[in-house]
């Protein structure tokens, strides 16, 4: 329903599928019970011509073609530095569905502005080379980091 209105320029579609090691249910059942209603969202959005993004955390790699091939998601949002860093994600899948955000949380919390800005912008100098990237955290912003943290990786954009 949300698609139908002129105003959503796409859909974000959220449904975490693993954890650090592994998907949290076996591939072979994501693919009977929950991919094709995600299937069928993306199918939504792209028959109103808009882009379908999928909120993901936890380990991917088993079913990385079914998010770019069968539901045929536009981009993936949510990495994790001890799953696979962003820059390993993006060498990896860029081909395949657009990387959105992935400065991990965690580096945000325990590193200086200084190293965020210098990791936001090295990504960014990597992506410049293939398409784009979506510059952003690797998950939602939590309150508990600092604002000059958010700004030091936001700051990356305005200087690259």
């Amino acid at each position: 329903m949300a698609v139908e209105h002129d105003e959503v320029g796409g859909i974000i579609s959220h449904d975490d599928w693993g954890f650090n090691t592994q998907t949290m249910l076996s591939p072979a059942d994501l693919r009977k019970y929950v991919f094709p209603w995600h299937k069928k969202i993306v199918e939504a959005a792209h028959a109103k011509g808009k882009p379908a993004i999928l909120h993901s955390c936890g380990y991917m790699e088993e079913i990385a073609d079914d998010i770019a091939f069968d539901m045929k998601f536009d981009g993936k949002h949510s990495y994790e530095d001890n799953i696979m860093p962003v820059e390993d994600v993006y060498r990896k899948y860029h081909d395949r569905f657009a990387i959105i955000g992935g400065i991990d949380v965690d580096f945000m919390v325990r590193k200086s502005p200084e190293e965020i800005t210098a990791r936001a912008a090295a990504m960014l100098e990597l992506a410049d080379k293939d398409g784009g990237f979506a510059l952003g955290t690797g998950n939602s912003v939590p309150e508990y980091i600092p604002n000059e943290k958010y700004f030091a990786m936001i700051r990356a954009a305005f200087t690259y």
